[in-house]
C-alpha cells in the first residue's frame, strides 16, 4: 500500500473497529525512527514472544496450595525468569527467603525473590518493575475449556493460568528490554526488576526485603511500575492511580462455650446470635451508606477536576450490569457507580462462625458466634481512627441492648489506601506512550480492591509508584479460563518500549 494512503486509511479503520468493539489491533501505524523499528521487530517476532509465554504458563507455579511439589515448581519458575534476565545482560540476585512454617507444623521452602539490574548510567532515569510469577490454583475439571497449564489460542485470546496475572505483563516488560537489545540499541533508561513468587499467598517476606533494600537495591530507583491489574474496558487502555485500603473486623458475642437446646433455653436468655444480628445490622443501611458515626469525616471531598476524569471514563453501564449478572445496582449513573467503587468507603458483611449452616433443621442456640466484616478505605481514612470508630459504635449498640452476653471487637487487618500523583513524570510518559501505541487517551481509573505493595513502595521508599495495566476487563484473573488477548500482550510489549523512550525524554 502507498505510504500516504496507509496513513489516511489506518486511523479510519481503527476508529471503525473501536465503534464495533472489535478485538483486532487498534494501534497506530508504526512511527518512523527507532520506535518504528522497535515495533516492527516485536511484530515480526510475536510468535516467539507467545511461545515464551507458553513456556512460562506450563509451569504450575501455584503458591496458594502448600505442597512440596508446587514449591519445586515455584523455584523452577523463578529459575526460568532468572535465566531469561541474565540472557539480556542483567545482573540477577536470587534472594533466599528461607522456609515457611505452616499452621499444621509443616515447613516448606520459600521461592527466592529476584532482584535484577540492567544499566547504571547516572545520566538516565532508573525505573523498577515489580511483578509476580506465582498463580492461583487451577484444575481442568473446575470448568476450564482447555488445560489451564497449556497455553491455548482461540480467536486472538491466549488462555492459560497466569497469562494476565501476572506472567504476561512480566514477559511484556522483558520483551521490551529484549527488543532494544536485539536491535543493538542503548536502553534509554536503567531498568530494575523485582519479581516474587508468593504474591497470591500474601507476599511472604516481601515487605521486609523492601525495607532492607531501601538503601541498597532501591537507592538509585526513580520510578516504580506495577502491571498487576486490569483495564476497565475490553478495548480501551487505562492507567491506575489509586486503590482502596482494607480494615477487616471480627465481632464476637459469647454467652458460654457450649450451644443450647432451644426448647430448654429458648426464651429465658439473651441469645448471642440475636445480639450479633443486631450489631451487624447497625453497620450499614439498605442504600449502602455506612452508619458508623464519623466514618466519612476523613474522606477526601470530590473536586471538579476529579469529576471530569470520571465523566471521561469509557464504561457501558448496562453491559457492565449484564456481565456482572446483577439485576440492579444501588446507583443509576456511571459516575456514581465508579465513585462508590473507588473513592468512597464501603462496608461488606462476610460471614458468621459458630452458626448452624448445614442442611437440615437443627434447633440449636449457638453459645458463641463470631461475625466478620470489612471496610474498604479511601484517602485519607486512617486505620487507627476507623478501628476506634467501629469499636465505639458497636459497644454503644450492644450496651443499649442490655444484654448479659460478652462482646469483643477486633481489627484483624488494617491496610491503608494508596493514591498517586497523576501529574508525575511517569504518568505523563505512560499517557504519551499509550497515545502512541493505541491511538487514544487512557482511562484514568482507580481500583476498588487493595494492592498493598503499592503503598509499601510509596511509604517505605518515598518513590513515585504507577500502575500500568495490560489486561482487559474480561481476562478473568483468578477465574476459570483466564486469558490475555494476543493484542494486549504484543501491543503491551510495544507500550513498555515506548514508555522507556518517553520517560527518558521527560526525565531530562
Amino acid at each position: 500500500m502507498d505510504p500516504t494512503l496507509r496513513r489516511m486509511v489506518c486511523p479510519v479503520l481503527a476508529f471503525l473497529l473501536l465503534l464495533e468493539g472489535g478485538m483486532l489491533s487498534l494501534s497506530s501505524p508504526p512511527p518512523a525512527g527507532l520506535l518504528g523499528r522497535l515495533w516492527q521487530h516485536i511484530d515480526h517476532h510475536q510468535d516467539e514472544l507467545v511461545q515464551a509465554l507458553k513456556e512460562w504458563v506450563a509451569v504450575e507455579s501455584d503458591s496458594v496450595q502448600p505442597l512440596p511439589r508446587l514449591r519445586q515448581e515455584l523455584s523452577r519458575m523463578m529459575g526460568l525468569a532468572s535465566e531469561r534476565l541474565r540472557n539480556l545482560g542483567a545482573s540477577v540476585d536470587a534472594v533466599d527467603l528461607g522456609t515457611q512454617q505452616l499452621p499444621d507444623g509443616q515447613t516448606l521452602p520459600l521461592p527466592p525473590i529476584l532482584l535484577a539490574e540492567l544499566g547504571d548510567d547516572p545520566r538516565k532515569p532508573t525505573v523498577c518493575f515489580y511483578g509476580h510469577l506465582d498463580v492461583q490454583p487451577a484444575r481442568a475439571e473446575d470448568g476450564w475449556l482447555s488445560d489451564p497449564y497449556t497455553l491455548t489460542e482461540l480467536d486472538g485470546k491466549l488462555y492459560g493460568r497466569g497469562t494476565t496475572d501476572n506472567k504476561g505483563p512480566v514477559l511484556a516488560w522483558i520483551n521490551a528490554v529484549g527488543t532494544f537489545r536485539a536491535l543493538k540499541q542503548d536502553l534509554p533508561v536503567n531498568v530494575k526488576f523485582m519479581l516474587e513468587g508468593m504474591e497470591e499467598a500474601g507476599s511472604v517476606g516481601l515487605e521486609q526485603l523492601v525495607q532492607r533494600e531501601k538503601d541498597g537495591f532501591f537507592s538509585g530507583v526513580d520510578y516504580i511500575v506495577i502491571s498487576d491489574n486490569l483495564w476497565l474496558s475490553r478495548t480501551k487502555p487505562a492507567l491506575t492511580y489509586g486503590t482502596r485500603g482494607n480494615a477487616y473486623f471480627t465481632v464476637e458475642v459469647k454467652c458460654r462455650d457450649q450451644d443450647f437446646h432451644s426448647g430448654t433455653f429458648g426464651g429465658i436468655l439473651h441469645e448471642p446470635m440475636t445480639d450479633l444480628v443486631a450489631l451487624l445490622g447497625s453497620l450499614v443501611d439498605s442504600s449502602g451508606h455506612i452508619l458508623i458515626p464519623g466514618i466519612y469525616d476523613q474522606v477526601d471531598p470530590v473536586m471538579e477536576e476529579e469529576k471530569a476524569m470520571y465523566e471521561a471514563i469509557d464504561l457501558d453501564l448496562e453491559e457492565y450490569r449484564h456481565s456482572s449478572r446483577v439485576r440492579k445496582f444501588l446507583f443509576d449513573s456511571k459516575e456514581e457507580i465508579l465513585m462508590h467503587l473507588w473513592r468512597y468507603p464501603s462496608l461488606s458483611i462476610h460471614g458468621i462462625e459458630g452458626a448452624f449452616d448445614e442442611p437440615g433443621a437443627k434447633t440449636v442456640i449457638p453459645g458463641r458466634v463470631l461475625g466478620k466484616f470489612s471496610i474498604r478505605l479511601v484517602p485519607h481514612m486512617n486505620t487507627t481512627a476507623v478501628e476506634k470508630q467501629v469499636k465505639q459504635h458497636l459497644e454503644h449498640v450492644f450496651s443499649a441492648r442490655n444484654s448479659a452476653n460478652q462482646v469483643a471487637v477486633s481489627m484483624t487487618l488494617g491496610l491503608q489506601p494508596w493514591v498517586a500523583n497523576v501529574r508525575d513524570r511517569q504518568y505523563l510518559a505512560a499517557r504519551r506512550a499509550i497515545r502512541a501505541v493505541f491511538g487514544t487517551e487512557p482511562d484514568m481509573i482507580r481500583d476498588g480492591s487493595t494492592i498493598p505493595i503499592a503503598r509499601i513502595f510509596q511509604d517505605t521508599l518515598q518513590k513515585s509508584v504507577m500502575m500500568l495495566p495490560l489486561g482487559a476487563v474480561d481476562d478473568g484473573e483468578h477465574s476459570q479460563n483466564e486469558k490475555i488477548n494476543r493484542r494486549n500482550y504484543i501491543e503491551g510489549s510495544k507500550l513498555f518500549a515506548a514508555f522507556f523512550l518517553e520517560l527518558a525524554e521527560l526525565h531530562q
